[in-house]
């Protein structure tokens, strides 16, 4: 098990562009340093706040150690709190989803309030004090109708990230959305490598035929690079949008920790559908054309989204071991459609179901080649890999910052 120096030494001696080494994929120290200076100190994407739309309803999730859960309160405000009961520790909800006019441990009947206050503890003798025993908050935050939660004490700023949000993913309006469907697997590989898959299509035409029907595997479609290198189709695409009042042009993190970019669908598809019509008849938010293509934003190190005019798909990632990492994706569309109706749920979801089947092969077979003793860090092509060199070059940036000793501070 790699120690911090070790760590240090192998992210200095990564070559430029290069994938990073077999240890940093695989081995127990690196992934926990991962947690401790990655996964507890930046803000994660949680779920969408339709999620838990009513008072009560809660969302639950492992960020390594550390089980939270999100919760809708009586005032409306969404918290989050560590999922822990403060008597013996017991995990206050364990489901994924679930819906409760008060938080009871399910192990002694604690009783605590939407907003972490503990309300009922039986027997606990007169001196017991319960304003001492709240839930244990975590830090939350709601912006474009999409939840955000950091396990830090102190968080980063979250506000460059926030404008963005409440503009772009805004004109989808996700406050009058619902969740349509959700998905859960397992990949059997590395947080890192589940990023990096996400972030190219170089493997797109080989991997996705249901994908392709609608997005473009060109680099210069998806605008990985920047708006400089954007195609002439995009940027069109981007003055049609600026017309209409719709946020579209490239925006980004100075590290490229997140971006937004509103990008066309090939020859003018509508949706991501084998038909590539969308795939639900009501649209949602603002978006005036059923062809105005996909707001894609990811976010290091958690999530990537689709945000199309008919619905949109929130991709949530967790790590669980060295080479397990959980992936959560879930459809939303308008509130008010109904299935069987507006939308066949079979046709909203089949495109993306199996991409991402084929995204976990493919993540399976990248670890287990990894693991074989003859792996070396080979190059990233620096036009089809463009994103998968913004997130390491984030990655390896962000690890030797946090590990790397500080100098002791001069006495006075």
């Amino acid at each position: 098990m790699l120690n911090t120096a070790e760590i240090l030494d192998q992210l200095a001696r990564r070559r430029k562009n290069f994938s990073l080494s077999r240890d940093l994929y695989s081995d127990e120290g690196a992934y926990r340093a991962d947690l401790e200076h990655i996964w507890y100190r930046e803000w994660l994407f949680a779920v969408p706040a339709c999620d838990i739309p009513k008072t009560g309803h809660h969302a639950t999730l492992q960020v390594g150690a550390y089980p939270v859960v999100v919760v809708r309160g009586a005032d409306g405000q969404i918290r989050a709190f560590h999922n822990v009961c403060r008597h013996r520790g017991q995990r206050l909800c364990p489901k994924q989803n679930g819906s409760s006019a008060k938080l009871v441990c399910p192990y002694h009947q604690w009783t605590y309030d939407l907003d972490g206050k503990l309300l009922f503890a039986r027997d606990m003798g007169p001196d017991f004090d319960p304003s001492q025993f709240s839930l244990k908050p975590v830090e939350c935050r709601v912006e474009g109708g999409m939840v955000f939660i950091c396990l830090a004490d102190d968080p980063p700023d979250f506000e460059p990230l926030g404008g963005f949000l409440r503009d772009y993913v805004g004109a989808s309006d996700l406050s009058n959305a619902k969740v349509a469907f959700t998905s859960t697997i397992v990949e059997n590989g590395n947080w890192k490598l589940v990023i990096e898959n996400n972030r190219e299509c170089y493997h797109c035409g080989g991997s996705h035929p249901s994908l392709c029907r609608s997005y473009s595997d060109n680099p210069l479609m998806t605008v990985m690079e920047g708006p400089n290198a954007a195609s002439a189709e995009i940027l069109a695409h981007w003055d049609r949008c600026d017309q209409a009042g719709l946020p579209a042009r490239f925006v980004n993190d100075p590290g490229m920790q997140w971006r937004f970019a509103r990008v066309p669908l090939l020859n003018n598809a509508e949706s991501f559908t084998m038909s590539t019509k969308a795939a639900v008849n009501r649209r949602m938010g603002t978006i005036p054309w059923n062809d105005a293509g996909s707001l894609m934003f990811y976010h290091f190190p958690s999530s990537w989204h689709h945000f199309l005019p008919d619905h949109a798909i929130v991709f949530r990632l967790l790590p669980i071991s060295p080479t397990q990492t959980e992936m959560t994706s879930k459809w939303l569309v308008h509130k008010d459609a109904v299935e069987g109706v507006d939308y066949d749920l079979q046709k909203l979801t089949e495109v993306w179901l199996a991409t991402n089947d084929e995204d976990r092969r493919v993540v399976e077979e990248n670890q287990k080649g990894i693991l074989s003793p003859a792996y070396e860090p080979g190059p990233y092509s620096p036009s089809q890999e463009e994103g998968v060199i913004h997130f390491v070059d984030w990655y390896v940036r962000r690890m030797m910052d946090r590990l790397s000793p500080r100098p002791a501070m001069a006495a006075e």
